[in-house]
């Protein structure tokens, strides 16, 4: 997909400091098959978290509306929008476009309406059609470096309401096989990063592995545990209905979970389970053998990512009742400040532990603890890249780079386009170019690597209102300094107290001062210009 227009006609958060933006990314009319990101650049407080945000809300209530079996809950039900993309279905010959719009008229309640567009006018699509269904993005994956409670509010909605979802139907008395869906909403953030690993680097290919572990100097997954936790007493108990087929003693299991259990059991090195607190321990040693049982139970990464995080997402049923409705009521009432708690590792119904890798310069064991949050967080991006290399999907990115040294930032957008994948890499025509993905940035990296139509910088006016535009410079292979002067206003881009210090010698009229003053300084352009000024005053006979 590739988005196009963003129209936010009433967003009902952070104040209405988004209400009334209207944003043109791309025209309808040019050629898009290549995978072109789009960076949002500009200071804090900009509007920059907020847009992604409001964006994962606008498909999160249009999923919710068309798709409720995957979107269970809708977390903003007074956003009104309209939004113009591109999309490119399975069975489709041609990239479709289309518009979304949720408006209320007549001070009603918003009604949603999903239009195609032929040549001339715009088609209205019926909300029930699956035809409807193919021209809704498959995921959007949202990506945080930090607890970003802006982004991450419609993502941990959708978590609750799966994880309230595996409840109900374990407890009920249709307590089938049939699996329940994942969500559409799915969040890439610290506490998934081992999901993302362990399952790219178990059933990814040679090349995939290589890339996600370069950065560290590993050569390998060495071995891991993972523990699964059903009864533990944190939370009380939830009542069986009579006739369920479930007899777990407290968090319940649909046998789509259940089956996950049994394959991770049937794969494990060795395992241990304690009946009293319904606990499995399992231990893998990795080697050839191993990844083959994987393989005979999940076809790639993606899908043994999938079961793990459908695992992990029962965590929040490790919360107190209190907490979950707690953080229900709050979202609905719009207060951005709440989010659900994280349990405590050994209250989680699933966790990681002893996550090992062998040493590509020694063949030692490595410990993943002892990697830098840099390291981790680079295998967690590159790994999130490779596992979704199908069409149709929207990544959102704030501030991804955020902990990476400045050459893994140099190198960040060149390691995405050249990574491997299952349908090519990102730089050609293949499958991943029919993604769209924006990240956010308070850095110029990200800009010297895009044409400056696909860079976007966010400010406020006098009055505190957002205005979007594209630098007045041409941001592709521009220097650093040159962004930064651009985008944030910053020159010369040294610092603000060697800068002071230079502007007084710059003042004095004492060359022992000036000289004394240039010897502790970095090389600069400001320090040559001091150096220039400290001539002058030798050539006057000072």
């Amino acid at each position: 997909m590739k988005l196009l227009r963003v129209n936010i006609i009433s967003g009902t958060n952070c104040g209405g400091l988004l209400d009334g933006l209207d944003v043109s990314f791309r025209s309808p009319f040019d050629e898009y098959s290549t995978f072109a990101p789009l960076c949002f650049i500009g200071r804090n407080g900009a509007g920059k978290s907020q847009f992604l945000q409001i964006l994962a809300e606008i498909f999160q209530s249009t999923f919710h509306k068309c798709v409720s079996h995957q979107e269970r809950y809708e977390g903003n039900l007074d956003l009104q929008f309209e939004i113009e993309y591109f999309i490119h279905p399975e069975n489709e010959l041609e990239p479709i476009r289309v518009r979304i719009s949720h408006q209320s008229i007549n001070k009603k309640r918003p009604s949603l309406i999903i239009e195609t567009r032929d040549e001339y006018n715009w088609i209205d699509c019926d909300l029930n059609s699956s035809k409807t269904h193919a021209l809704l993005p498959e995921k959007i994956v949202g990506y945080t470096s930090g607890d970003n409670e802006t982004l991450s509010l419609p993502f941990l909605t959708s978590r609750s309401g799966y994880a309230t979802d595996v409840r109900e139907k374990a407890l009920s008395l249709e307590y089938t096989d049939q699996s329940i869906p994942d969500t559409r909403l799915m969040l890439i953030d610290y506490g998934t990063h081992l999901e993302v690993l362990v399952a790219n680097l178990l059933l990814g290919s040679d090349k995939i592995r290589a890339a996600l572990l370069d950065s560290a100097n590993l050569q390998d997954l060495h071995s891991f545990r993972c523990i699964i936790q059903l009864a533990h007493g944190v939370v009380s108990k939830f009542t069986n209905i009579k006739g369920s087929q479930s007899t777990r003693k407290e968090i319940q299991l649909t046998q789509e979970l259940e089956t996950f259990l049994d394959r991770l059991k049937r794969c494990a090195t060795c395992y241990t389970y304690d009946e009293k607190t319904e606990t499995y321990i399992f231990d893998y040693w990795i080697n050839d053998q191993t990844r083959a049982a994987f393989r005979y139970f999940w076809d790639n990464s993606l899908e043994l990512y999938s079961a793990f995080h459908k695992l992990s997402m029962l965590n929040d049923l490790a919360l107190p009742r209190k907490t979950r409705e707690r953080f229900q009521n709050d979202t609905k009432k719009r207060r951005f400040a709440s989010r659900l708690p994280e349990p405590q590792d050994e209250d989680k119904v699933f966790r990681f532990e002893r996550v090992n890798f062998r040493s590509r310069k020694s063949n030692e064991v490595v410990d993943y603890v002892s990697l830098s949050d840099g390291e981790h967080q680079l295998a967690q991006l590159l790994g999130t890249f490779c596992m979704f290399s199908s069409p149709n999907i929207l990544f959102l990115l704030d501030e991804p780079e955020s902990h990476f040294n400045p050459q893994w930032r140099v190198q960040f957008i060149s390691k995405i386009l050249d990574l491997p994948t299952e349908n090519g890499d990102r730089r050609g025509t293949s499958i991943v170019s029919h993604q769209d993905c924006l990240i956010t940035t308070h850095a110029p990296f990200i800009p010297s690597d895009m044409h400056r139509e696909q860079v976007f910088m966010f400010s406020k006016n006098d009055e505190g209102e957002i205005q979007i535009k594209h630098p007045d410079i041409e941001t592709f292979g521009a220097t650093f300094d040159t962004i930064i002067e651009e985008c944030f206003g910053v020159s010369p881009p040294i610092s603000q107290v060697p800068r002071d210090e230079i502007e007084e010698l710059m003042k004095s009229e004492n060359p022992e001062e000036i000289r004394s003053g240039i010897r502790h300084l970095g090389n600069s352009v400001e320090k040559a210009f001091l150096a220039d000024h400290l001539r002058q005053l030798q050539n006057k006979g000072v």
